[in-house]
């Protein structure tokens, strides 16, 4: 049960960020406290690298929601990349995958 939040790139406009390990009602509360920040900066722009989650439950899809709602109310955007097919149905059976922008690549993202 851990996680590992790592900022790859910053910039005032983009943040690029790896995410590894499982996100559950243990590690959520760390995921949110690391991440917490960018729904506080107006017209940012976050990539979320999933390709090391190897787990998410319920509550790190609550964390996203939440990061995908405060991000977009200060006019920013969020991007989740590199999803396994696992993460990807779980946003698929949610709805959220219809909302949020969700790449299946790792490299690139948000272009502007």
């Amino acid at each position: 049960m851990n996680i590992t939040v790592t900022t790859t790139e910053q910039t005032d406009e983009l943040v690029r960020i790896a995410i590894s390990g499982e996100i559950d009602a243990y590690t959520a509360p760390v995921l949110r406290e690391k991440t917490q920040s960018f729904t506080k900066q107006e017209n940012i722009k976050v990539i979320a690298d999933l390709s090391e989650v190897s787990y998410m439950d319920s509550t790190g899809i609550g964390v996203f929601v939440g990061l995908f709602k405060g991000i977009k109310a200060n006019g920013g955007h969020l991007q989740l990349t590199g999803l396994s097919d696992r993460l990807k149905r779980l946003f698929d059976i949610t709805g959220l995958a219809d909302i949020m922008d969700i790449n299946p690549e790792v490299k690139g993202g948000i272009d502007s």
